[in-house]
């Protein structure tokens, strides 16, 4: 083995998980038996290069992987079989260990996904994104630890580019082009020049990928340690155009996902689309997440974020009751709350919506309706609109033991005309 092999071995038990080693060199060993070529490939090898720890490990066979894969997993590991794909993955502590058969695409039109046959290595490498993925290392035989790069990613990565391996390549994936962005900006490179060129001219290929995968992009962008900057970047390339013009400028992104980072970790994708488009109105929000067939539970949340920026001033006094607060709160998801705490520039909203996400929307009294029935009150309206009564003392601390809870209930069971007046009363102010 001669010193830069050796160097990539040393770099594979220094960055890869002790779990994964074992699986990797019990692989090799079968496929060895098997006179097959295994390879690791892709994310990892440039991440070994890169000197960077890796989780997700990906394998090559040139033959079954499928069968590779049940030789070496035991019976702790978890282990996925997509026998129709001729991959599997086993799921060990801390990491994932992708196996695939290696093959070769092709792609019936723009934006298609493509079809796949079984080939060898370079085939392999060939569909893949960029050249710095676009690399491996042989696990078998003499050539052991070598590093098989047909189209210089080791250079690209020392000269920190980001490089498609064809002109082609966003045309045949345009999903591409987001992930050109988001290397770019996680590895802190440039996205070479022809590149670029490339990815401008064929940013209306966009237009040719399903919402699901362009959404799993997103999803991919926003779990960046720092998604602002690509979603900058992006904006910066005239990307964000192709899911709605209002999208041009997001200058202002990068004080909002720094504000998210320090409020709640990991930040969930619902939060992240709020956030990204907080600016929007609710017409061109709505055509946006529909571009990106986007689930209803995130549509909900941003469309309740819009809806609530649209009311905040209401909530811009320091004495604001705390019922009010709750009232006026409490139909919208709370991740709609806590996107405009993350956005909103105004102190004192911001304290009032702090005050509902972290107080209010927890407090409820200790009577149920039942206590109240026991005590006296007739089943039916009367009893929710006692119990609602409650609640607003409670929030507003005119109530904090369950004693007291009792005492007020027993006064309203007095005065049930007083109750009723009290509640219309409410009813109108709100």
């Amino acid at each position: 083995m001669t010193e830069p092999e050796a160097g990539l071995w040393s770099r594979m038990t220094e960055y890869l998980p002790v779990g994964a080693l074992e699986l990797i060199g019990q692989a090799a060993a079968v496929a060895k038996a098997k006179r097959k070529s295994v390879y690791l490939v892709g994310g990892v090898v440039r991440d070994l290069l890169l000197g960077r720890t890796r989780l997700d490990i990906d394998l090559v066979l040139e033959g079954d992987a499928v069968s590779l894969a049940r030789a070496v997993a035991t019976d702790r590991d978890k282990l996925t079989v997509h026998p129709s794909f001729g991959t599997a993955t086993i799921k060990g502590e801390h990491f994932n260990l992708d196996f695939a058969t290696a093959r070769r695409e092709t792609y019936l039109r723009p934006g298609a996904l493509p079809t796949v046959q079984p080939s060898n290595i370079n085939d392999d490498l060939y569909r893949r994104d960029f050249t710095i993925n676009a690399m491996a290392i042989l696990l078998t035989g003499r050539r052991r630890g070598e590093l098989i790069d047909p189209w210089g990613g080791q250079s690209d990565l020392e000269k920190g580019l980001v490089r498609v391996l064809h002109d082609k390549s966003f045309v045949d994936d345009a999903t591409r082009i987001l992930r050109a962005i988001r290397y770019e900006q996680r590895l802190n490179f440039h996205i070479e020049p022809n590149t670029e060129f490339l990815l401008r001219h064929d940013a209306p290929m966009l237009e040719t990928i399903s919402g699901d995968r362009l959404r799993h992009e997103m999803d991919r962008l926003f779990g960046e340690e720092y998604p602002e900057r690509a979603l900058h970047r992006a904006g910066e390339l005239g990307i964000w155009a192709s899911l709605h013009p209002s999208l041009r400028e997001n200058w202002w992104l990068a004080g909002s996902f720094h504000r998210a980072r320090a409020t709640v970790r990991p930040t969930p994708a619902s939060l992240c689309f709020a956030l990204f488009l907080y600016r929007s109105n609710r017409d061109q929000a709505s055509e946006a997440l529909n571009r990106l067939s986007a689930p209803k539970s995130t549509t909900k949340t941003v469309l309740d974020t819009i809806a609530l920026r649209d009311e905040l001033e209401s909530l811009a006094s320091p004495d604001t009751r705390p019922s009010r607060l709750y009232d006026a709160l409490r139909d919208y998801s709370p991740q709609a709350v806590m996107a405009n705490y993350i956005a909103h520039q105004g102190e004192t909203v911001c304290n009032n919506l702090s005050l509902y996400l972290n107080k209010l929307r927890y407090i409820r009294p200790s009577l149920r309706g039942d206590d109240l029935i026991a005590m006296g009150a007739e089943p039916g309206p009367g009893v929710g609109e006692m119990l609602s009564r409650l609640h607003q003392a409670k929030l507003d601390g005119e109530v904090t033991t369950k004693a007291d809870e009792v005492r007020l209930v027993r006064r309203l069971l007095c005065s049930q005309p007083a109750i009723e007046d009290h509640n219309i009363s409410r009813r109108s102010n709100t």
